[in-house]
């Protein structure tokens, strides 16, 4: 059970003609749009090991991460690069950070002492490597700066991206805090230049499938995506989730517009990869 306030806020609802409006307003003025042409976006995991200390791990996923051993302090920045021979320097979290990033536990629990994990419950890190590691981004693949984890107990090592995304800036800060709806697009495939198949969600007080239809506002630089959703009285309310998906056709090819939701104002991209838009670590 949800508790659904929808576009039907008691403020009243906005037109879809003013959701484009502020969501391109923020979009450009907020430096968000700069991260995302020029900025460090990843598209993939930032953390890559063997498959034998993945499996190691999944099969002990109550385990603990801790320090067991002296880490190297981190050089004062580095340097992503790009396949296109693009550049950028970026600062850097260290070791322990890094095992923060790996672990699904709170930092406070990595140090000795702080939290006592059960005779072996605990991944011990012995020391750690500074190097580089292939990720694909938003600008194509590049060799990114990373460390390389190693444990007394697993059977290989971890390599965990190393750039410091809060200091360099993620487009989800950019953006900052945005309405909390239960109206969302989560994801669209490109059928063909100008079609693209939308996946949305949204609330239904009443439990029932509801006649939603997908809208599009376009601009050169821009394509913001938001959801009719037919209307169901004011205030919030006790209901269910509901999802679906829809064909839309766009006046102009997509090209390499980005693609926005409405209400939150973050790319569309963001819910397929989520450590585009936020810092990759706790």
């Amino acid at each position: 059970m949800l508790l659904l306030a929808g576009s039907s806020a008691l403020d009243g609802p906005r037109t879809f003609g003013e959701q484009v409006a502020q969501a391109i307003s923020t979009w450009r003025t907020s430096g968000a749009a700069e991260i995302w042409r020029r900025g460090f976006v990843p598209l993939e995991d930032l953390s890559t090991m063997p498959q034998k200390v993945r499996k190691q791990i999944g099969r002990d996923e109550e385990y603990g991460w801790v320090v067991a051993g002296s880490l190297p302090a981190p050089p004062a920045g580095a340097q992503i690069r790009w396949d296109d021979g693009s550049t950028m320097q970026v600062p850097v979290i260290g070791p322990s950070e890094a095992l923060v990033a790996v672990s699904p536990w709170p930092e406070e629990w990595i140090w000795p002492g702080r939290h006592t994990y059960p005779d072996g419950e605990a991944y011990q890190l012995t020391g750690a490597t500074f190097t580089t590691m292939r990720l694909k981004t938003l600008r194509g693949m590049a060799t990114v700066p990373a460390w390389r984890l190693r444990f007394s107990n697993l059977p290989g090592p971890i390599d965990q991206v190393a750039v410091d995304q809060e200091a360099i800036g993620t487009v989800e800060d950019a953006v900052g805090d945005f309405p909390l709806y239960d109206e969302e697009i989560t994801d669209f495939q490109v059928l063909d230049e100008r079609t693209l198949l939308v996946k949305y969600n949204y609330g239904s007080c009443s439990g029932e499938a509801l006649d939603v239809t997908v809208r599009a506002g376009e601009l050169p630089d821009v394509v913001v995506l938001g959801l009719a959703v037919p209307y169901q009285g004011a205030g919030p309310c006790a209901g269910t989730g509901g999802f679906g998906q829809d064909v839309i056709r766009l006046n102009q090819p997509l090209g390499d517009r980005v693609v926005l939701d409405a209400i939150s104002t973050l790319p569309v991209l963001c819910h397929r990869a989520h450590n585009a838009c936020r810092a990759g670590r706790g």
